[in-house]
């Protein structure tokens, strides 16, 4: 009798009750997310959909557990925006980074920020995203003590209120290609003309299939955005002075390609200018060291 007694007691106190539909909504509410994870394995087609439907679900998740929390400490409906709005101010003004976070999360999957995948400099960080939480965005960094767009072993976590606060640089978004240029100075008694030749061809050769990609990208950015139609294919530009003649190398190139890419280029430009046997002859500054006249 005693037992049953205390039995009851527990069942009705009102501490132990709350404790225990804590305990069950939690419970409720994880095995809800894990089904609707599981199911939509089967019904997103990529990679790229089933993971902004996982974190969509987990935010969810989130917002339901923390209805169910208000209803069990509020007896009454009615109570839940009374206590918010008690609770509001000092909530705003203690987490507001935190609460600008969430927003910028929900900004990021709302939009077309970026996305898992994209080369992004957000926060003054450059790199790729590898994973979009609540609150911050890893990325894993790029440049740098390291030259060029390679990593550089750094995961570095970025909150998301930067979305708010400074520009996004996206080199992966709508256009996932870069514009690269390439500087070649060449003296001005060379053959000019045999070298805009070459070094178009060497352009052509390389990054022709670039070109022909990446004006597809660009046919529907036009589409999309009020843009000018600019030029996708190589183009070698030319200036001179009293000093050299100047070729400039512009080109497509994707960017994850970029430094790899300049490497064969140099490397296909200098085996040309040497096999050339002098019509083309890279120029620099020479200057003349004297000594000063002995008294």
């Amino acid at each position: 009798m005693n037992f049953k007694l205390t039995l009851n007691e527990l069942l009705n106190n009102p501490v132990f009750t709350k404790t225990a539909s804590v305990f069950f909504l939690f419970l409720i509410v994880y095995v809800i997310v894990k089904i609707l994870q599981k199911a939509i394995i089967k019904v997103a087609k990529d990679n790229s959909s089933k993971y902004k439907l996982k974190k969509l679900i987990n935010f969810l998740g989130y917002l339901l557990f923390v209805f169910g929390l208000l209803y069990i400490f509020n007896t009454k409906l009615s109570g839940i925006g009374t206590a918010l709005g008690v609770a509001g101010a000092g909530i705003a003004f203690a987490l507001q980074e935190v609460i600008v976070s969430i927003a910028g999360y929900v900004t990021v999957f709302s939009s077309n920020f970026y996305k898992v995948g994209d080369r992004v400099k957000l926060g003054g960080i450059k790199g790729d995203v590898i994973d979009i939480g609540l609150l911050r965005t890893t990325l894993m960094e790029i440049g740098d003590w390291v030259n060029g767009d390679l990593y550089n072993g750094k995961m570095v976590r970025v909150a998301n209120s930067f979305v708010f606060k400074e520009p996004v640089y996206n080199y992966s978004g709508d256009f996932p290609f870069l514009w690269d240029e390439i500087t070649i100075p060449i003296k001005t008694d060379g053959d000019y003309k045999y070298a805009k030749q070459i070094f178009l061809e060497i352009l052509e050769e390389e990054v022709g299939d670039f070109a022909k990609t990446s004006q597809v990208a660009w046919d529907k950015m036009i589409g999309t955005y009020s843009i000018e139609n600019a030029r996708v294919k190589p183009m070698v530009s030319m200036t001179f002075d009293e000093n050299w003649i100047t070729f400039n190398l512009r080109y497509v190139v994707d960017y994850k390609s970029r430094r790899g890419t300049k490497s064969i280029l140099f490397d296909k430009i200098l085996s040309i200018i040497q096999e050339s046997k002098g019509r083309i002859q890279v120029a620099s500054a020479a200057f003349e060291i004297t000594a000063f006249p002995k008294k």
